[in-house]
């Protein structure tokens, strides 16, 4: 008999009976199905909130705040030489736009971080013209080892 999605079937052991509570004393599971005797657990529709210990001061409450965020930090996407030297040919023309259509980094991060730095993580064997926020020393010097160029773009004004 051929197998089709007409008579595909979990095989033995594999399922188990749906419990049937609340079906008579018999069931195992009658009368308050499971549930104990009154109270706010035994009632439908309930759930606990996150963290909550049962009146108790939760952990979270308990523990001290530290540090701040600084509102003012700078985050960068990061790109390495070797990722764009596997995915780039010697005549591209790199830019943050084109990172973001090639599906290097994710547009929706290029507008929201500060820019974007090369970092000389892996090696180049093709020379790249490569335009990028910032560089580092180290990718810097393998670009140009490379015969290729490091162009530092400004980063766009927020609006």
């Amino acid at each position: 008999m051929a197998i089709g999605l007409n008579n595909l079937k979990a095989p033995a052991g594999a399922t188990h009976k749906k419990k049937r509570v609340g079906r008579g004393p018999g069931s195992g599971l009658g009368k308050t199905s499971g549930r104990g005797n009154k109270g706010q657990k035994s009632r439908s529709g309930y759930s606990r909130k996150r963290g909550f210990e049962g009146g108790q001061m939760p952990l979270q409450r308990r523990l001290p705040k530290r540090g701040f965020t600084n509102i003012f930090k700078k985050e960068w996407i990061e790109v390495n030489l070797g990722d764009l030297d596997k995915r780039f040919e010697a005549k591209d023309n790199i830019t943050p736009e084109l990172l973001a259509e090639r599906g290097i980094i994710k547009r929706s991060k290029l507008n929201r971080y500060a820019g974007v730095v090369v970092l000389g993580k892996g090696n180049l064997t093709k020379a790249l013209t490569i335009s990028a926020h910032r560089f580092s020393e180290a990718a810097r010097g393998k670009i140009e080892a490379a015969g290729g160029a490091a162009n530092v773009v400004a980063a766009a004004k927020a609006e």
